[in-house]
């Protein structure tokens, strides 16, 4: 009964201080910010642990400065605004794309994975593929019509509205094609809604698609391309590409210089080690 009282006793002043972080701050302690629904990035390893990817690697930037490291799970959607103004969180840690557009609210680290689009649809729709080497992809024109579900304030969600809305001088892949999106607390729920009958596609990163894939035999994704333009000099259809990184309140260069220094010694390598490590969830 003892253990037990102490351990809630702990888990009562880790939730205290993921709700209220500054009332915690000792100085000593690195409040990280993410979203743990994005295997193999960030994910709950039981009801009260949140594992993956970058949880490793600020782990290890907290090794590096002696310090704690303490998780919160937040929406995704907060997580750029929470880092920004820099009252409760040091950093954010959830498979972040760089976008120019949250480079002007806060830091980036050196990127250390580059990821592309992928779309889930359900394993008995007909669709229409292509290879590039071992990848099998599928062009934007193959959503034309569909409702399309995606994780809001992703790329996914950049994507998918820039094609069907498109913008002054682009006119989207999905434009005037009877398409239409539709966003969501977290890819899954996305993907859940296929099921449901609600939604016909997911888009999503590639790693959580395949990871829900291979955990879900219901499903099927492909990498999402773009065919070559005629005013381009590419020869083949290329794809969506995305670079993620971790950031920090603007002008925190102690902890961005850590969290460099950590994929610096990481490497590619490193890295690929880590997601290959968590995939085997």
């Amino acid at each position: 009964m003892k253990k037990k009282i102490l351990a809630l006793a702990a888990a009562t002043l880790a939730t205290t201080c993921a709700v209220s972080l500054t009332a915690c701050d000792d100085g000593n302690t690195i409040y990280v910010d993410t979203n743990a629904f994005f295997a193999p990035f960030e994910y709950f390893a039981d009801a009260n642990t949140i594992a993956g990817v970058d949880v490793d690697i600020m782990n290890m930037v907290g090794k590096k400065l002696g310090k704690k490291v303490i998780f919160a799970n937040t929406d995704f959607e907060l997580i750029i605004d929470n880092i920004a103004s820099g009252k409760k969180y040091d950093c954010g840690a959830a498979g972040i794309t760089i976008t120019d557009e949250r480079k002007e609210k806060v830091d980036f680290s050196n990127p250390y994975f580059t990821s592309v689009q992928y779309a889930i649809f359900p394993a008995s729709e007909t669709v229409t593929s292509y290879m590039d080497g071992d990848i099998e992809y599928v062009l934007w024109s193959e959503l034309a019509g569909m409702k399309i579900g995606y994780q809001r304030d992703t790329t996914g969600d950049i994507y998918v509205n820039l094609e069907i809305e498109g913008e002054d001088g682009y006119t989207g892949q999905l434009q005037g094609l009877g398409a239409t999106g539709t966003g969501y607390d977290s890819a899954q729920l996305a993907v859940d809604a296929i099921g449901a009958n609600q939604m016909d596609v997911t888009v999503v990163d590639k790693l959580p698609a395949q990871y829900i894939v291979s955990h879900n035999s219901d499903y099927k994704c492909y990498a999402l391309y773009y065919p070559a333009s005629a005013d381009e000099e590419a020869t083949a259809d290329f794809p969506t590409e995305e670079q993620y990184a971790i950031c920090v309140t603007k002008g925190n260069k102690e902890l961005l210089d850590a969290i460099n220094a950590v994929l610096e010694e990481l490497g590619e390598n490193g890295v690929n080690a880590l997601v290959s490590q968590h995939l085997g969830l």
